[in-house]
């Protein structure tokens, strides 16, 4: 019967890391896509609207993300929960009204319910360069801005984009609630 030989653990080696997790440095010029979270390539962290505030903020520092996509029980998005729906005053506007504690508000009670929710289309994103990206979450002061596609099942979200992952690849900070109205005012902004 054959067999491997095992071999000594090298001095320190060093441990592979996943393609999705190699950040790839982009210019203001380079294709949207290149910013895209790709949902056919990494798979997107979701929650359900009955989950409880504290372990959707847990689960969101786990996973390393600042937005969770709700879906119900057929895999449908329902809302979407970002950090600041988190963080901000949201909670404590619900638990008011609700008449409720803290403890217990869910994520249905503070999350942007779908029918509230705008996207960009993947036919659009494609045509488009890093700086319409950049300029279009500005102009709209958000953080991130979701991608929908045609496909056999409906309309299907196919990507995220997101202030965060846009700068760490541009290897600087934007401001996301002022609008860059053009590339020489944001190159200006980068050289700073």
């Amino acid at each position: 019967m054959k067999r491997l030989n095992f071999v000594p653990l090298p001095p320190a080696a060093c441990v592979v890391r996943p393609q999705y997790e190699q950040i790839e440095t982009v210019e203001l010029s380079s294709p949207a896509l290149k910013v895209m979270t790709d949902l056919t390539w990494v798979r997107a962290v979701t929650t359900q609207p009955q989950t409880g505030l504290n372990n959707v903020h847990e689960h969101m520092i786990h996973n390393g993300v600042r937005m969770l996509l709700v879906t119900d029980g057929q895999q449908h998005v329902v809302g979407i929960l970002t950090a600041n729906d988190l963080l901000g005053p949201r909670p404590l506007q619900m638990a008011s009204e609700l008449g409720i504690g803290h403890d217990k508000l869910r994520v249905e009670h503070v999350m942007t319910p779908a029918r509230n929710v705008q996207v960009l289309t993947y036919r659009d994103v494609t045509h488009a360069d890093v700086q319409e990206i950049v300029n279009t979450l500005r102009d709209a002061a958000r953080q991130h801005a979701l991608v929908i596609e045609p496909s056999d099942r409906g309309q299907c979200i196919r990507g995220i984009f997101s202030m965060a992952q846009i700068e760490r690849q541009l290897g600087v900070h934007l401001e996301p609630t002022r609008a860059t109205h053009n590339l020489v005012e944001l190159e200006h902004e980068m050289s700073s």
